[in-house]
């Protein structure tokens, strides 16, 4: 696909995603759902309301009616599309920074575009194939004021309440200004938890941390752990669909250690589970262990997604699934990334144990990660040629299902370019930290070489 990544659409915002632009995937959606409304929602960034205008506009020039929830978790505006049985659009950068935004496209069931409906949209976007509603039929537009709210009580229906209420938790939470700032303080202390924030203020700027929740950003949260006495630590991403957590030291807890508890409570032996190339061997470990079975898909929401449906259609049963960056699905409760829900899910968790004490099994694995950014498509071109190159030289088993994978035995490494950034990412893992280093630098270098000679 060339206008949708592996998490939908995104770029600078009013440079490489403009208003147009918006209004064109808008137009393209519409065109391709046939619905009568789309819902819209958006996150705090500063330039939501611009591009939730310009998909307005489209999609009301095609005939459609909109739905305008104005600022929501991403989460959230997925709940309001499968209650109300209407698609949405989305306008989020997720992860990225401010000056990023995008846009996703969820399906009248609440669950993000499959690769088959995005390509859809895509060829309608490409050829210009949108329908066009006369100047007495064109589309209007509604302010919906409690998706925020129905989006909490729907959540806290969904979750153990009276098990996490009775472990008298103190839960440090940093939304990072994001669309979490608006949802999670509140669910949590009708969670029965004692909350204290920081970066809870809604902000588009993002002043006190960048959206990505990685521990380089999340030094704010840890000094509140400690500060506090808190149980847990809690951080989101922009649009608040992922959960990553801090122990009760102030720790930093790898997201794949918190996948790996979660899929221990979870899979059974009949069980599928599904994750990216990039899976930690803790996820490995674990299914194993409860003779359940893994399947690898290309990195990115939306991958897993399309994957988990067809599991789905065969019958399968796959109550887990996602990868080790805060994004956890659990299909039997909506097919959708949920850090709210995710996060809940881990307190319960904790009704008889600490956070170390959960995550203590999963331990013993380092891992490391490195971007190498570009300005070229030649530099693109020539470093995925050194990666491809130095793959087929090493004494490793190679995956090419997504970048290029190579697998020792005791640990692996992985280069593949991002789906929504101009860099390409570098993943390590092993049990010996200089190991991991050693892996990501090496790969690292050669791209930059390769890069600096294009």
């Amino acid at each position: 696909m060339k206008v949708f990544g592996s998490s939908g659409t995104r770029g600078v915002a009013n440079e490489a995603l403009t208003p147009t632009f918006v209004l064109r995937v808008a137009k393209a959606a519409g065109t391709a759902w046939g619905a009568d409304r789309v819902a819209i929602a958006r996150d705090t960034r500063v330039t939501g309301e611009m591009l939730a205008d310009a998909a307005a506009a489209g999609l009301t020039s095609v005939g459609v009616d909109v739905d305008r929830l104005g600022r929501v978790p991403t989460p959230g505006a997925q709940a309001y599309a499968e209650r109300e049985g209407v698609p949405a659009m989305m306008i989020t950068a997720s992860h990225n920074p401010a000056e990023y935004n995008g846009v996703k496209l969820v399906g009248d069931d609440g669950v993000e575009l499959a690769v088959p409906d995005l390509e859809r949209v895509e060829d309608i976007f490409l050829g210009e194939t949108f329908e066009h509603a006369t100047w007495d039929e064109v589309g209007r537009s509604t302010r919906v004021e409690d998706a925020a709210d129905r989006y909490v009580d729907r959540v806290l229906a969904a979750v153990d309440r009276e098990t996490i209420a009775d472990a008298d938790l103190t839960v440090a939470l940093d939304p990072g200004h994001g669309a979490g700032a608006l949802t999670s303080p509140e669910f949590f202390r009708r969670l029965g938890c004692r909350v204290v924030t920081v970066n809870a203020q809604p902000d588009g700027h993002f002043p006190g941390r960048d959206p990505e929740p990685v521990p380089e950003n999340l030094g704010d949260l840890g000094d509140l752990v400690r500060a506090t006495d808190a149980d847990v630590g809690i951080a989101h991403d922009g649009d608040a669909d992922r959960a990553i957590f801090y122990d009760e030291h102030g720790e930093y807890v790898e997201g794949d250690a918190t996948l790996a508890a979660l899929a221990a409570a979870e899979l059974d032996p009949s069980d599928v589970t599904v994750s990216a190339v990039n899976v930690s061997q803790r996820l490995v470990d674990v299914v194993e262990e409860t003779g359940a079975r893994l399947e690898l898909t290309p990195i990115g929401s939306t991958n897993i997604i399309t994957r988990v449906r067809e599991l789905l259609a065969e019958g399968e049963h796959v109550p887990l699934a996602g990868e080790g960056n805060g994004g956890i699905f659990f299909p039997d409760y909506h097919i959708a990334r949920d850090g709210a829900y995710t996060a809940a899910r881990f307190l319960e968790l904790l009704a008889d144990a600490t956070v170390s004490e959960v995550v203590d099994p999963y331990g013993g694995y380092h891992n490391v990660r490195r971007n190498v950014e570009y300005d070229r498509e030649t530099e693109r071109t020539a470093m995925l040629a050194a990666a491809e190159e130095r793959a087929e030289a090493a004494d490793a088993e190679l995956d090419t299902k997504d970048g290029f994978r190579l697998d020792y035995g005791d640990a692996w490494v992985l280069a593949r370019p991002s789906g929504t950034e101009p860099l390409v990412r570098v993943y390590a893992e092993a049990r010996d930290a200089a190991r991991a280093s050693d892996l990501a630098d090496g790969m690292s270098e050669a791209l930059v070489t390769a890069k600096e000679t294009a």
